[in-house]
């Protein structure tokens, strides 16, 4: 199973991973990990990274290409992967369709969450954090025992400032605008499949493992 994610922030894309991992014994690669743990560890594009990112530039492309190209190379990645949150433009998608075919990987399909941005405002708006063991909770769908204190460790949970509904609806907008073009270039290479993020997440998982199936059929079948 090799997987691209695309979708909105809050469409669910991260918690499926995680679930699909976990039953294909794929790797779910983050670009925010892959970057996190780059600069962490001091490596040579960590370095650079954390340049750009100390000046309040964006990391180039190409610098997340070759990240990218490290973390494929890894063993948990053999067995598939799921890549969450990269591409997010058609110059990326681009850069990494050439790094795929260099390294000889062909990707099952590109999984669009389809979502309304009512319910991703409902979502992230509703989020709430422990600022002490960083669990997640949530004001609707996860509530605290007591109100406003991890389960956890007793701490207090708070929302975050990236999760008001003003923040959320500006990256929203951000989303759309990067997103629409991404689509349309994956629907003209014939991989891109959607699926309603707005369901139970079991119902997630089952209609992306059975739309990944009737792909691997297709493409059998030619």
């Amino acid at each position: 199973m090799r997987l691209i994610f695309l979708g909105s922030p809050g469409a669910g894309k991260g918690t499926q991973a995680a679930v699909l991992r976990e039953r294909h014994s794929v790797a779910h690669v983050s670009t925010g990990d892959i970057l996190r743990d780059n600069v962490r560890g001091g490596t040579p594009l960590g370095k650079t990274a954390r340049e750009y990112m100390d000046s309040g530039r964006l990391v180039p492309d190409d610098v997340i290409i070759a990240m990218m190209e490290e973390r494929l190379a890894q063993a948990d990645c053999k067995k598939g992967f799921i890549l969450d949150g990269f591409p997010r433009t058609v110059p990326q998608a681009e850069a990494l369709d050439v790094l795929l075919e260099r390294l000889g990987i062909v990707v099952d399909a590109v999984v669009l969450f389809d979502v309304p941005d009512e319910l991703v405002v409902e979502r992230l708006t509703g989020r709430r954090v422990c600022g002490n063991c960083g669990a997640i909770f949530h004001a609707v769908f996860k509530k605290t025992s007591v109100p406003g204190i991890c389960d956890l460790c007793g701490e207090e949970v708070v929302q975050r400032d990236d999760d008001s509904e003003e923040v959320v609806l500006k990256r929203l907008e951000v989303y759309k605008k990067q997103t629409t073009p991404l689509t349309g270039y994956y629907e003209r290479k014939k991989t891109l499949v959607r699926v309603d993020a707005g369901q139970c997440g079991a119902k997630v998982v089952a209609d992306i493992e059975k739309a990944v199936g009737r792909r691997n059929d297709i493409d059998q079948e030619r």
